[in-house]
């Protein structure tokens, strides 16, 4: 009756991914580009900094690196999912606010074909965004010439995917995930003259949906040396190259007081659809993971995206090159131990993040976190409970623009069950 319990749990995860997952983000960075990019790592990696490339956990998915798919023996049935509670404080200087957030962080399965062959299928988001900020400029004491100008954004990318791996031999593995990447991106500009409705206002939006295909490629090799001494060195590559896109450009003109009402019917609405460059950038990555024992796992893994080359919307000076540094650990004291506190996981990371947002024609933030959780075992099973929590930092490189302070806390599930096996009847 397991696997009914582990279908039923994932039909679970599902619906209260759907229902928590309406509003990823807060965050002014997110009126950039696609938005704010989404961790493509599991309950371990987020707890560790978000380190992957080299991990090859049995007990866990590693999407972030399809190679790690044969790590999982041939009897085993692993389905994973996430979520993400979020606080994030905003600060400019002279203002502060906070916001929260809930997500569906990823759900995925993982199991083996043949002596060989693993395979991972998924749903985890790509981009994510949210905001809304105001402008206020008065331009005389009757505030009749005062000019608010909104800036909001809505929407995001996700990607679906099915990835296989296959083990060329017992150090090397070699893999690749096919995503579905799909979503609308949203960002709109409104100038109003709040206290003067009879003036007229404009409001902008730009929209772009993408409906395209997305390749990742990865490779691991193994080498032990001595009994307890076992090393991983991980590498993926995802091509760049222009998306299927969507996109146009819709300008709305008419009084102040109908355009803040939302009323648009009868205002001078000119539409015009694009027919412009939208793209990914090239990834490149790679890391090591060295294990001891079975018990104590270190880290490092290091990314990077040349979005500098990628265009967006038309514009082939959108963004900067991002990069990423993750180092991260896992310790369990006792793999066999017959207490849960000997068989508990517990994990800590630091990363530091150049991300691609471009503003004056310079990068407009840095980002650095740290991380720590645990796995705990549930009883009389193979599966685990993730917790974690991280704290990150944006720091605005500009004059008085804003800065962010993130914490976060991610809890998981891990089911993993005996699929494949026969039951014999004395």
């Amino acid at each position: 009756m397991r696997y009914k319990q582990t279908l039923l749990a994932l039909v679970l995860c599902l619906i209260s991914g759907i229902v928590v997952a309406q509003n990823n983000t807060n965050s002014p960075y997110s009126r950039y580009g696609y938005g704010q990019l989404a961790e493509q790592g599991a309950s371990n990696s987020r707890a560790m900094g978000g380190v992957a490339y080299g991990l090859r956990d049995k007990a866990h998915t590693n999407f972030a690196n399809p190679a790690s798919y044969t790590a999982v023996d041939s009897l085993t049935f692993i389905f994973e999912g996430g979520m993400s509670l979020q606080n994030t404080n905003f600060d400019n200087g002279i203002t502060k606010i906070n916001a929260k957030n809930t997500s569906l962080d990823y759900l995925s399965m993982h199991f083996r074909i043949g002596t060989r062959f693993g395979m991972s299928l998924g749903l985890l988001p790509y981009a994510n965004v949210g905001y809304d900020m105001e402008n206020v400029t008065r331009n005389n004491e009757d505030n009749e010439k005062t000019t608010v100008t909104n800036y909001f954004g809505e929407g995001g990318l996700h990607q679906a995917y099915a990835g296989l791996a296959y083990k060329i031999n017992r150090k090397f593995s070699i893999g690749v995930n096919i995503s579905y990447l799909w979503g609308d991106v949203e960002h709109s500009m409104m100038h109003t003259f709040p206290y003067f409705t009879d003036a007229n206002g404009v409001m902008k939006r730009e929209h772009v949906g993408i409906n395209s295909v997305k390749f990742d490629i990865g490779a691991q090799y193994s080498y032990q040396f001595g009994k307890k001494h076992f090393a991983t060195f991980g590498a993926v590559f995802s091509p760049g190259y222009n998306l299927t896109n969507t996109s146009y450009i819709q300008e709305i003109e008419g009084s102040s007081s109908e355009i803040l009402s939302g009323n648009t019917s009868g205002l001078s609405v000119n539409e015009t659809d694009l027919d412009v460059k939208t793209g990914i950038p090239m990834t490149i990555g790679g890391g090591v993971a060295y294990v001891y024992d079975g018990r104590l796992t270190v880290g490092l893994d290091v990314t990077y995206q040349q979005w500098s080359k990628v265009s967006f919307m038309g514009n082939k000076d959108a963004f900067v090159d991002r990069t990423k540094i993750a180092v991260g650990a896992e310790y369990l004291p006792d793999p066999i131990g017959s207490s849960i506190l000997k068989r508990i996981k517990y994990r800590a990371g630091a990363y530091y993040n150049n991300p691609y947002y471009k503003l004056d024609g310079v990068r407009a933030s840095k980002e650095w976190g740290v991380s720590a959780g645990l796995s705990i075992p549930l009883l009389r099973s193979r599966s685990y409970f993730n917790i974690s929590a991280q704290y990150a930092r944006v720091n605005g490189q500009t004059t008085n623009f804003i800065n962010e302070n993130q914490l976060r806390v991610n809890i998981g599930v891990t089911f993993n069950e005996r699929w494949f096996y026969k039951t014999r009847v004395n």
